[in-house]
């Protein structure tokens, strides 16, 4: 991002920690498809990312057109909802297959259930509604990181990269 000012000097760049910790926290996500022709879809998804394996999960039908695509072309982006302290990840997507991948939809779910129905008592139901669906997996391969204020965002735009 040079032409706007950015330097390549990495000091006083935003740590992966400042990154994390949005993703973390943040609840309504943009999830960013394309299909096999590149026809871009987004739409807002919940879902979590867990830090110690740096990777995104969500839910949705089986039949939505992100899952779709997905099969079509696994790259996507994922963003948070803060149009000031941005957060953008470009990966690869897939739908995680339960007799595989049971391990990390266990961590999906129990982050999931902790996040979103914290007081709720009963969460077999709402277990059993997100394994009906497909569960998707985003792997990271960059992402970018940017303050959109006047006074920090040519001094604290940064690249990630895995």
């Amino acid at each position: 991002m040079a032409d706007d000012g950015v330097p390549s000097d990495p000091a006083g760049a935003l740590p992966w920690t400042w990154a994390q910790d949005r993703l973390v926290r943040n609840k309504n996500y943009w999830v960013v498809t394309a299909s096999a022709s590149a026809r871009p879809h987004a739409l807002p998804v919940w879902g979590v990312w867990l830090p110690e394996t740096d990777r995104f999960w969500f839910s949705c039908s089986r039949k939505a057109r992100k899952v779709r695509n997905i099969g079509e072309n696994a790259q996507c982006v994922v963003t948070v909802d803060d149009t000031v302290e941005c957060v953008s990840v470009e990966g690869r997507a897939r739908v995680a297959d339960p007799a595989v991948d049971g391990e990390g939809i266990g961590g999906m779910i129990t982050a999931y259930l902790a996040k979103y129905y914290p007081d709720l008592d009963g969460t077999a139901d709402m277990e059993a509604f997100i394994l009906r669906n497909a569960i998707v997996e985003v792997a990271p391969e960059r992402a970018f990181g940017i303050i959109e204020r006047d006074t920090e965002f040519a001094q604290r735009a940064t690249r990630w990269r895995w």
